[in-house]
Parts: C-alpha cells; structure tokens; sequence
C-alpha cells in the first residue's frame, strides 16, 4: 500500500519553465497521482515565491524557502567546512528542520531527493521508507570537465568541487535505495565512477509535453522579419549555454552569412548574462531575453540549434525544438543520451564548421528540412511521453505493492 511521499528540491518544481523545472514539475505531478506529496524547496527570487500558492493546489504540504545565501559566503563556508559549494550554496537550516518535522508527523513511506543539492537534506530514515535519489546528471563529472579545460584559479576551484562532489555523490549512493540519472548514458557513467550495478542506479528518462509542444497547438506567432533564422532556447544566464550561443554567433553565424547575407540567429531566453547581451552587436544576431511563449519561436525557425560543447544528460531544448516538428542540428554532446538517429531525426555536428555546413544544406533544401522536422515529432510521440517515460516510478518507490499487485 503506497503512503505519503516526501518530495525534495533545488528550486519550485513550479512551473516547467527553465530546464531542472521541467523535470521536477513532471515528477511532483506523476508523485502526486500516487499519493500525498509534500514538498521541500527553494525559491530563486521574488518571481519563484509567487508560484508556490498555484503549487499547493498539487501539495499535500510544502515548504518554499527563498535561497538568500550568496556564492561568496557558501564558496568560503564549503572550502572551511571542506564541503561541496553546490552544497553550501543550496543549504538552509529551516529546511532541515522542516524535513524533520515533517517525517516526524506525516506518514512518509517513500523521499525523493532531487539534484545532488538536496540529498544532505535527507537524514538517517528507519526502515519503511524508501529513499530514491534522483540525481538528474551527473554533476561532479560536469565540474571536472570544467577544471580539465579552464586555468586560473576557477580551474582550481571546479577541480576540488569535481572531487568533492563525486565523492559526496558515492556516500549518498551508498544509502539510497536507488538513484537515478536522465539518461541511460549518464547512468552508465556513474555506475562505473561507483561500482554499484544497474539494480540500484537507473535511467528515467526526461520526456515533452507533446500537447504543447505542438506545431498544431494555438500559440502567438513571431515577427520574424526577413531572411533564414536559426534559433537557440535556454537560460542564458548557464554557462554552457552561454558558450555555446557565444561560438555559433562568432564562428559559425559569419560562415553561414557568407551564403545567406541575411540570415539571423535569435538567442531566446531569460536572463541573458553581459557576455550573451553584447552578442547582439554583432550582424545578424537577436537576443530576445526572456519570452512569454518560445513556441512561436521555434516553429517560427528555419533550424534549431544546439551547439553546446559541455552538455549532460537529455536536453531539454532539443526535445522540445524536435517536437515541434523543426529540424535540429546538435553537438555530439546536446545529442547524447536522446534516442534517434542522426540524419533521420536530427542532424549531429562536431564543430563550428560542420555547424555551418550543415545549415547551409538545410536552407538550400526546405523539402528536406520539413522531412527531417516531421520524423523528428513522429519520433517525439513514438519514444518521449512523459506519461511513458515516468510510468516506472511508482515501481521503484514502493516495489512491494507492486510485487504484491503482481501476486494477486
């Protein structure tokens, strides 16, 4: 018999409008069709407190705390501590308290941790309560990367965050019952980097939400003016997508115009930072900041694009671009982790000269475009419902009932 579920997260799992939203949001909603859930959480910013009265309609209880610990203070308190800055940034001792309270007086028969972020919120739990550690990616490899290809001190500083992460991603490991990442590949990764086998760490997958993201749907258009557009989404304040809109605009924008003079390239996104604001400087780019809809947007695009050189697990952007029937040209890294095929439903490239390649072999064949847009939402439908991709959850928190559903 399935109980009250206790539900942890780095941010409001509310709306899906930013990428880790997206996820949490389909996950607090897939939680709640299984049993009472309460939510643990941070808010950003004033924006982010206004959406927690809309999500305890879904909430059994919740607690949303605006995060007011500032990078410089949760950078010296975890190097003094020798802990995780991810985890000094996202620390609260009212949460704390609140977790405790709430397993204290309320049924939780199952917590979920989302991001490696939340797990030091989860404590010791007595047996009947199942812990399922959602890390979504994984994120130590993520700074590693980082120390590996930068110098300086910041390269010094995503080094020791690299292996204090990871081993902070090991002991929560050991004391979940399962954890599970985005994608089978990142799954994979972490199964190597801790010796645990495919029965404790597991895929589940992110999904689209077909319904809306519909070339068919009722949406605002887009006046796009004239020329080719080609179209990046994302929150332009992450720096993977700032690098990657900051090399298509310099490296591969200028090979593509010397084909299509008028080619544009719109960067759609909230929170652009100083380094994607002085882009629109530059001939043929717009930065929108951020959009009521991306929709118009995209099915507005004559290619979506999705140059990210540092990319974990299954993006989002890509995902939704493909279901509104656009065709995508992606990095290896933004294609890794999705099922399809390169040059049936999207194209793969490698750099900015392959970027620009591939482009210009697009707008020269628009019959060939609208095919790959079509096998890309036709594949969308076969493999990314989230109705399907989520259908295994309540398996894993409570794999009695199931067993026990099985036997009857």
């Amino acid at each position: 018999m399935s109980g009250d579920i206790l539900f942890l997260c780095h941010r409001i799992p509310f709306p899906p409008d930013r990428g880790d939203k997206i996820r949490s949001y389909h996950l607090l909603q897939r939680l709640a069709e299984i049993g009472p859930v309460h939510v643990g959480c941070f808010a950003d910013d004033d924006r982010d407190m206004g959406f927690a009265d809309a999500m305890a309609a879904v909430t059994a209880s919740q607690c949303v705390l605006r995060r007011d610990r500032s990078k410089v203070v949760a950078g010296l308190t975890g190097l003094a501590k020798g802990q995780s800055l991810l985890l000094s940034l996202f620390d609260h001792p009212a949460l704390h308290r609140w977790v405790a309270t709430t397993l204290a007086a309320k049924p939780i028969r199952a917590v979920v941790a989302y991001s490696a972020q939340m797990a030091h919120f989860v404590p010791p739990l007595p047996p009947g309560i199942r812990f399922l550690m959602d890390f979504v990616d994984f994120d130590s490899a993520k700074y590693a990367t980082y120390g590996a290809e930068g110098s300086g001190p910041m390269a010094w500083i995503n080094r020791r965050e690299g292996r204090v992460l990871l081993d902070f991603e090991r002991r929560t490991a050991q004391r979940a019952d399962i954890c599970s990442f985005v994608s089978e590949a990142e799954a994979a990764l972490f199964r190597d980097a801790c010796g645990q086998g495919p029965d404790r760490i597991v895929a589940i997958e992110n999904g689209v939400a077909l319904d809306y993201f519909d070339p068919a749907a009722d949406f605002p258009g887009v006046d796009h003016g004239h020329g080719p557009l080609l179209v990046f989404t994302g929150q332009m304040d992450y720096r993977p997508n700032i690098e990657a809109v900051d090399s298509f605009a310099r490296a591969t924008l200028p090979a593509i115009r010397t084909v299509h003079p008028d080619a544009r390239f719109a960067i759609v996104g909230r929170n652009p930072a100083k380094q994607v604001m002085a882009l629109a400087d530059l001939p043929g780019v717009i930065v929108t900041g951020g959009v009521p809809d991306v929709r118009g947007w995209l099915a507005t695009a004559d290619a979506v694009v999705a140059p990210l050189r540092i990319a974990r697990g299954i993006q989002n952007k890509v995902l939704e671009a493909m279901a509104m029937a656009r065709p995508v040209v992606a990095s290896p890294q933004a294609a890794e982790g999705i099922d399809a095929t390169d040059d049936m439903h999207f194209l793969i490239a490698a750099n900015p000269a392959e970027e620009a390649a591939k482009v210009i072999a697009l707008l020269a064949d628009p019959a060939r475009a609208d095919r790959l847009g079509q096998a890309a939402r036709a594949r969308m439908e076969e493999r990314y419902r989230w109705s399907a991709t989520l259908a295994g959850l309540p398996g894993l928190l409570f794999p009695a009932d199931r067993a026990g559903a099985r036997a009857a």
